[in-house]
């Protein structure tokens, strides 16, 4: 998860990500970003909502990545964000999404100078972003797994077990990963950076590293081909002492809380009725994953 607006895992409670798959055919598309929409107004919660209706099309940002938002090899608009707005602004009387590709650290920047509209990347919920964005509340939680030789030789299931076994350790770019395994004591400058995880899958079945660290969703994944590797059972990293857990979201600008809000209505509709799992579960999204936390909970209050 990154700095506030930086890449999308690095400091606690941020969100992962890193560009894998789909970025050549962001480029197609990367036109749609220049163009920028027209500034909010600050009065009564902003107009953005009736402005969308009335152009009949909304701008997602996007950051490439599987499985959160990204262009398939078809040069269609997917990811469990994307299909998810799809949902809602259709019932909000938008029928139209387009994507407007950026890097996962531009989405705030983008998002705040008007580059478009709405934040569709999964980004995760944490005070530092809450203070450039609102967010609506989290379509999905999300633990920790590792990537571990096949039979988990070294019996590693969490990073006290990694510290106390003196594992060694891998991680992605940015990752919020870091930070538990360096608050679990492992020495940051001992920590192995990889890419993403099919560079950590790669580490971990070439026994470069004993662990590599990522979300449980991109861990369970990402092994299911693999004959020498497999993922632990999902965990929550200790984040001062206490058990934490990941809440992925869409951003809003500040003066559009009444996009938000019409926004929030819909989505708890979804998760009351169960739809919320049927649009999530073809990226891999698993009942586990389904959260009743709120942004406020997530922004500290």
């Amino acid at each position: 998860m990154a700095p506030p607006n930086g890449n999308d895992r690095d400091t606690p409670g941020t969100t992962r990500r890193s560009l894998l798959a789909g970025v050549a055919a962001l480029g197609a598309l990367g036109a749609a970003g220049c163009s920028r929409v027209a500034t909010a107004s600050t009065e009564d919660g902003g107009d953005l909502l009736d402005r969308l209706r009335a152009a009949g099309v909304v701008r997602l940002g996007i950051a490439g990545e599987i499985p959160f938002g990204y262009i398939d090899r078809n040069g269609d608009l997917t990811g469990e964000a994307p299909e998810l707005a799809k949902v809602i602004f259709k019932r909000l009387g938008v029928d139209k999404v387009q994507p407007v590709p950026t890097e996962f650290g531009s989405l705030i920047p983008g998002l705040n100078s008007q580059q478009f509209d709405v934040v569709a990347a999964g980004m995760y919920v944490n005070p530092e972003r809450c203070e450039q964005v609102i967010f609506s509340d989290p379509d999905y939680q999300m633990l920790d797994s590792f990537i571990v030789r096949k039979g988990n030789p070294k019996g590693l299931h969490d990073y006290k077990d990694v510290v106390e076994k003196k594992a060694t350790f891998a991680t992605g770019t940015g990752y919020a990963e870091i930070q538990y395994a360096v608050e679990a004591g492992y020495k940051e400058s001992d920590i192995l950076i990889v890419p993403d995880q099919v560079a950590g899958l790669n580490a971990v079945e070439a026994g470069r590293v004993d662990v590599f660290a990522g979300t449980a969703l991109t861990t369970r994944e990402v092994v299911k081909k693999s004959a020498k590797a497999e993922s632990t059972k999902a965990f929550a990293p200790l984040v001062e002492g206490k058990p934490h857990v990941d809440g992925g979201a869409f951003a809003f600008r500040p003066t559009e809380t009444k996009l938000r809000d019409a926004f929030n209505v819909e989505l708890a509709k979804l998760k009351k009725s169960g739809e919320l799992l049927r649009i999530l579960k073809p990226f891999g999204f698993t009942e586990n994953e389904m959260t009743d936390l709120t942004a406020k909970e997530l922004c500290g209050g």
